[in-house]
């Protein structure tokens, strides 16, 4: 059964042809080169980097960003469809993209100058530098506000001192889009910091039970000198990085409808096959019970993502949007993944299926890029006008 079959509502009507093309050869793509190593790399604990030449031939690094900088140029829906196509094979390898296109190269087209724009996107969107992105700290994760590391104007440049955690990308970066108070006004403001710069370490964070498929760091500053040319001249204060977080959680949003798929799917399969009592277990109530409530939810996760492209495509979707949708589907997902390894009974913890491997995985996505939490009293004081975090 592939995932196209996993459209109850026929929303393929509503997609383009280019749309659909897009989809379509990212999801050959996950089945002919991810699927069949993925497993392998989440038991070794290692990001395949042999795909990411496939991958920016394929166009995916920065896709909704200007041809004119070496990116494919497509619409918010389509590098939304890419996103989920990616999931459905692994968290770990849409990390990747999200973090290189949304946290990285877009900062760099939205707060860097002319400059930087050529010197550093067409070789990103090639796969030739890759970018990890700056913001959360050991004590700073919920309130990036708090953050501690600063960077003090010196005579040729920029000093900065201070530390960032659980950075996707960051011992393989060559760049890292860094963000640190200022000593002008407090500002916060974003640096592009370059790999072997004296004063920078990015060690591996090991040990880690969810998204081993992916590299997670730590960023280390001291004393490391920043030139001018590599501050981003149109970042100012906080908005900046929480922009680029907006454009991140797009793509989660989709990309967790991507893993409930693949749960969904393997669920589905198994259930069709294994006999129990002298008929398959999807022929009972029960089991029918949780197949038809994992379908129903990815299909309202479906409409919920297809509606946010087509407003952020239109220039109409707001930050508040997005955090419905990523709080909604990642919370689907894992719940999707945890009924699929219900179904699966004790062959759904094993490595054959990819369930608990999504599993593990959203339990990270369920935390990143802002809390279920946050999110959650986010869209409170939206829909109240109410700040159910003040204390």
């Amino acid at each position: 059964m592939s995932s196209a079959e996993v459209d109850f509502l026929k929303l393929d009507l509503l997609l383009s042809d280019e749309e659909k093309l897009a989809r379509d050869s990212i999801r050959a793509f996950v089945n002919e080169r991810i699927n069949p190593i993925i497993a392998e790399c989440f038991e070794e604990g290692r990001f395949p980097m042999e795909l990411i030449p496939e991958l920016a031939n394929l166009g995916v690094l920065g896709s909704n960003l200007p041809e004119k900088y070496g990116c494919a140029g497509v619409n918010n829906v389509t590098y939304g469809l890419i996103t989920q196509e990616l999931e459905a094979g692994d968290s770990g390898i849409r990390s990747f993209v999200s973090v290189q296109s949304s946290l990285c190269m877009y900062p760099i087209y939205a707060f860097g100058s002319e400059e930087q724009r050529q010197k550093y996107l067409p070789q990103m969107a090639a796969g030739k530098v890759i970018g990890c992105f700056g913001l959360t700290e050991p004590n700073s994760g919920s309130n990036p506000a708090s953050m501690k590391t600063r960077a003090r104007r010196v005579k040729d440049g920029w000093l900065l001192n201070g530390s960032k955690a659980w950075i996707t990308n960051g011992t393989i970066a060559d760049i890292a889009v860094v963000w640190a108070r200022t000593d002008e006004n407090d500002t916060i403001r974003g640096f592009i910091v370059e790999k072997g710069a004296p004063g920078f370490k990015a060690p591996e964070v090991k040990h880690k039970l969810s998204l081993r498929a992916s590299v997670t760091s730590e960023l280390v500053f001291e004393d490391c000198l920043i030139p001018e040319t590599n501050i981003l001249p149109e970042s100012k204060g906080l908005k900046s990085p929480l922009m680029c977080l907006t454009q991140a959680r797009y793509g989660i949003a989709w990309g967790a409808i991507g893993a409930a798929v693949s749960c969904y799917k393997s669920a589905l399969d198994y259930a069709k096959q294994r006999v129990q009592f002298t008929k398959p277990i999807a022929g009972y109530q029960l089991t029918q019970k949780k197949l038809v409530e994992m379908l129903t939810e990815i299909t309202k996760a479906q409409l919920l993502c297809l509606q946010l492209g087509r407003m952020k495509d239109s220039g109409v979707m707001e930050p508040i949007h997005v955090s419905m949708a990523k709080m909604n589907n990642v919370a689907m997902a894992l719940e999707c993944a945890r009924t699929a390894r219900g179904i699966l009974g004790a062959n759904g913890i094993t490595a054959d299926y990819p369930i608990m491997r999504h599993m593990c995985n959203l339990e990270s996505v369920y935390t990143y890029e802002g809390t279920h939490e946050v999110h959650t009293l986010a869209i409170g004081k939206h829909i109240t006008g109410l700040d159910a975090f003040d204390i």
